[in-house]
């Protein structure tokens, strides 16, 4: 790839014109990318399909205080995101949310509903310790009983599968009821997905290891826990997490990068020294690509160049809605069911995955909202329930309900200061079964693509630690060629 110069007069300096790098996305994945281009001095440009740039680390406004839309928490086994906030002056505003942590919401073996705290001390739900008392309130005790078996069982051909998913692996080990009352309400509300679906070792990276090594899945639970850092194993950001998104825009903008929101990408075309992207709007020939966006309109937009992609485009993910309410309900100043809810599958009379009371979980939100006033957040999105897909209304009418029963304490239409409902489409890809598989055949079969570069959630994994790293290590990798090139 040759590229022209420009001479001083004098003859005594050649200044060489930086290569050029088209971001498609301007998410988490595609701003961390496109920073570590411009740092390293390359020309950068973003493209962004949505007005917003953030993905889905996205702020809304309701009653004067600007939310969280998205993303509203980062995990804390890592140092990523909090290097990330000091490098962009964020730093100062990171904070721990409120230990009483949340509740879970099951179905009663009465046909009723049950309430009780959430065990803290394992991973995805997945006790350490399944004889805590607190386990066998919530499972039973002749679940209990069974799943204290998993200590004495052999592990057995389990872990030698090459296909295995969580629930599969919990199911053998603890039994039914530790997967259907713990561990699913736990990933679907947090990953919504079903344990059955999701591979084990991308839910939870090392398990099958730890459990080799300790010989049972609680004890695997437990020396994971005790490796991790000490404090909350969550953190999010005085002000809200879409300080990140909004930061790197100022400092890609101060750095001379080009962002463009509003223009989806609609081909990429490989040439023989570079890419031509076209939108609607443009056309821009690059020396190299990021493509940072979703797993299906990732293939769909290289399959042209890499036919092969077309057997590995993922399957889209049901869509998740998200209904935030701004209540004046000064019951809620107790808050009675700690920071949350997760709600098992099944609870009768409940649509909801999971509620967030974020004014008990915030502290820095309740100081700003005031005194009796209180942030509620809801989510929908089970693959067996058609509710986030209803119009607007409906769902404020179901979050009303369904806030009243999970928090007990009644919500009221006259309650309501505002409310919002913010839709979701393929923002949390799921590892299911196989997709290590994809993802090494995707990788190989763009890696000798020259100029080109792969990344986000569909491949790096779920969670901004997942999509930094990875994001931030493959465009520093592409950097490096470049400038090796020029």
């Amino acid at each position: 790839m040759s590229r022209g110069s420009q001479s001083s007069r004098a003859g005594k300096s050649t200044t060489t014109t930086p290569a050029s790098v088209v971001v498609v996305g301007g998410g988490m994945a595609g701003l961390c990318s496109a920073r570590e281009l411009a740092a390293a001095g390359l020309a950068v440009t973003v493209l962004e399909a949505s007005p917003d740039f953030g993905g889905s680390v996205a702020p809304h406004s309701l009653a004067g205080l600007t939310l969280d839309a998205g993303a509203e928490s980062f995990s804390t086994r890592a140092d990523t995101v909090p290097a990330l906030a000091r490098e962009l002056g964020l730093g100062d505003r990171i904070r721990t949310p409120n230990p009483a942590g949340a509740w879970l919401q099951l179905p009663a073996p009465d046909g009723g509903r049950m309430a009780a705290p959430l065990p803290i001390s394992g991973v995805l739900g997945i006790p350490a310790d399944v004889r805590d008392p607190d386990i066998t309130r919530l499972i039973g005790r002749a679940a209990s009983v069974r799943a204290a078996l998993d200590r004495a069982l052999p592990l057995g051909s389990l872990l030698n599968q090459s296909e295995l998913s969580l629930g599969a692996v919990v199911r053998a080990r603890m039994g039914s009821e530790v997967l259907t009352r713990l561990v699913a309400p736990v990933v679907g509300g947090v990953l919504s997905a079903d344990p059955d679906d999701l591979d084990v070792d991308s839910a939870v990276p090392g398990l099958r290891a730890a459990m080799r090594r300790h010989g049972s899945l609680g004890a695997a639970v437990g020396a994971m826990r005790q490796a991790a850092p000490a404090g909350s194993t969550v953190a999010g950001l005085d002000g809200g997490m879409h300080q990140l998104p909004a930061a790197l825009v100022d400092v890609l903008k101060r750095d001379g990068a080009n962002l463009l929101a509003s223009e989806p990408v609609r081909t990429l075309t490989r040439r023989p020294d570079g890419w031509t992207v076209v939108t609607d709007s443009r056309t821009l020939e690059a020396d190299a690509v990021i493509v940072a966006v979703d797993g299906p309109t990732a293939v769909d937009l290289l399959s042209p160049t890499l036919p092969q992609l077309a057997r590995d485009r993922p399957e889209v993910v049901p869509d998740v809605a998200l209904v935030s309410l701004v209540v004046d309900v000064p019951q809620l100043d107790a808050a009675p069911r700690g920071t949350g809810v997760l709600v098992g599958e099944g609870t009768p009379g409940v649509r909801a995955k999971a509620l967030t009371h974020a004014t008990a979980k915030w502290p820095w939100l309740a100081d700003k909202a005031g005194p009796g006033n209180h942030v509620v957040r809801l989510s929908y999105g089970r693959a067996s329930d058609t509710t986030a897909q209803v119009a607007d209304d409906a769902l404020f009418s179901a979050a009303l309900h369904d806030a009243s029963l999970l928090l007990d304490v009644r919500i009221g239409q006259a309650d309501v200061v505002d409310w919002d409902v913010v839709r979701w489409n393929n923002a949390l890809p799921h590892a299911t079964i196989g997709h290590r598989d994809r993802i090494a055949r995707v990788r190989a079969a763009t890696a000798d693509e020259r100029g080109l570069e792969v990344v986000g959630a569909w491949l790096a994994g779920t969670g901004l630690v997942s999509v930094i790293d990875n994001a931030r290590d493959r465009a520093s990798a592409l950097a490096r060629r470049l400038l090796d090139a020029y």
